[in-house]
C-alpha cells in the first residue's frame, strides 16, 4: 500500500467555493458497497435509504472563530490560527509572520496581549494570552475556512451544523452541514433515532499524507466524547438489528474509538485512531460523508470502508457528473 494509491486529479472548478441553499438541496451520491451500484439523488432524499430503528450519529462540535490577527512590537501584522486550548490562557496556534520566536510579545488587534512561550514544530507555537481570548471572539475572530475556499463567507453559521453545541473545533465536521432542522425532525418522525458524539476537529485531520508508506504517517490526536446515553442507544440498536449510520469521518473515528470487548462503551479522552484499508469496522454500518482531498487520511478511511478501487472509481464518476467537492460540496451515502 502506497500513499500514491490514494491520489486523483481534481479540476479546480470542482471545488465548491460557497455553500448551497438550502442546506439539504446539495446532491447525494449513494454508493452500495455490495454491488458497486451508484444512485444520483438530492440530500433531502436521504431518508429513502434509512429504516425504522436505524441510528444516525452526529458530531455536535462547533467551530470557533479561530483566525485572529495581532501586531508585533515593531508593528508588523501576524496571523494566529488557534488550534487547541491547553488551559484558560494558553493555546496551541499556527502563526503566520516572521521572527515569531519564544519570548516575542504580541498585541491582538482590539484584544489582549500575548506571548509566544514555546516553539512546537514548524509554524506551530504555544501562545499565552494575558486574558482569556474567548470573550473577544465576536470582535476579533474570523471563521477559519480551509485554504482551498477563496470566496468570502457572508454568514458564519453556514460553516456550522444546525446542531452544533460544543465550541472548540478549528474546522467543521462538514458532512453534517447538509442537514436542516426540518430534515432531522422528518427522519425522527419516520422512526430513525438520533444520537450525538463530540470530536473537536483539528486542521491536521485534512493534511495530506506525505510519507510514501501511509502506515508511517502519524495522525494528530484529537479530543472526543461518546456519552453513556449514546453508547446505550448504539448497543440497543445493534441488538435490535438496526444500523449505526455515522455522519462524517469524525463520528466514525469517535465510534470506532469507543469499542469495548462485548459492547460500545462511553468514552471521553484523546483519539489517534488512523483507519487504513484492512481495518475491520466494529460499529459503523453506513456513513454519510463529503468528498475528500487526495492522499488525505479521510480518503484512506472511506477507502477502508468501501474499498480503495471502488472509491476512486466513484470519485471519477462524481467529477464527470459535476459533483461539488470538499467542505461546501456535495455528499456521499455509503451503504
Amino acid at each position: 500500500m502506497k500513499t500514491s494509491d490514494f491520489d486523483y486529479n481534481l479540476p479546480e472548478s470542482s471545488i465548491a467555493q460557497t455553500p448551497i441553499e438550502p442546506r439539504d438541496s446539495s446532491r447525494l451520491l449513494v454508493l452500495h458497497r455490495d454491488t458497486g451500484e451508484l444512485e444520483h439523488r438530492i440530500f433531502r432524499d436521504v431518508g429513502d435509504y434509512l429504516r425504522v430503528g436505524d441510528l444516525l450519529v452526529l458530531n455536535q462540535t462547533r467551530v470557533i472563530p479561530a483566525r485572529i490577527y495581532a501586531r508585533k512590537e515593531t508593528g508588523g501584522r501576524v496571523e494566529l490560527l488557534l488550534l487547541r486550548r491547553r488551559d484558560k490562557l494558553t493555546w496551541e496556534a499556527l502563526v503566520g509572520g516572521k521572527g515569531l520566536r519564544v519570548g516575542r510579545l504580541l498585541k491582538v488587534e482590539d484584544g489582549p496581549e500575548a506571548e509566544i512561550i514555546e516553539t512546537i514544530d514548524g509554524s506551530d507555537r504555544l501562545i499565552k494570552f494575558s486574558k482569556p481570548i474567548e470573550p473577544y471572539f465576536p470582535k476579533v475572530g474570523n471563521v477559519p475556512l480551509p485554504p482551498y475556499i477563496h470566496e468570502k463567507l457572508n454568514d458564519r453559521e453556514r460553516y456550522q451544523t444546525v446542531y452544533a453545541r460544543e465550541p472548540v473545533s478549528a474546522a467543521a465536521p462538514t458532512a453534517g452541514l447538509h442537514f436542516t432542522q426540518r430534515l432531522l425532525e422528518e427522519l425522527q418522525a419516520k422512526g430513525v433515532k438520533i444520537a450525538y458524539v463530540t470530536l473537536h476537529v483539528g486542521l491536521d485531520t485534512f493534511a495530506p499524507v506525505t510519507e510514501e508508506n501511509p502506515e508511517e504517517h502519524i495522525i494528530h490526536t484529537e479530543w472526543c466524547e461518546l456519552p453513556q446515553e449514546t453508547a446505550d442507544l448504539i448497543n440497543q440498536t445493534k441488538q435490535a438489528g438496526g444500523r449505526v449510520i455515522a455522519v462524517g469521518t469524525t463520528s466514525v473515528r469517535t465510534l470506532e474509538s469507543a469499542v469495548g470487548q462485548d459492547a460500545i462503551l462511553s468514552y471521553i479522552g484523546p483519539t489517534s485512531l488512523f483507519i487504513l484499508p484492512g481495518y475491520q469496522f466494529k460499529v459503523v454500518d453506513a456513513m454519510i460523508t463529503n468528498f475528500h482531498l487526495p492522499k488525505s487520511t479521510l480518503l484512506m478511511l472511506v477507502s477502508a470502508f468501501a474499498g480503495q478501487e471502488i472509491i476512486l472509481e466513484t470519485y471519477k464518476t462524481a467529477i464527470r457528473e459535476g459533483y461539488r467537492f470538499y467542505s461546501f460540496g456535495d455528499a456521499m451515502l455509503i451503504l
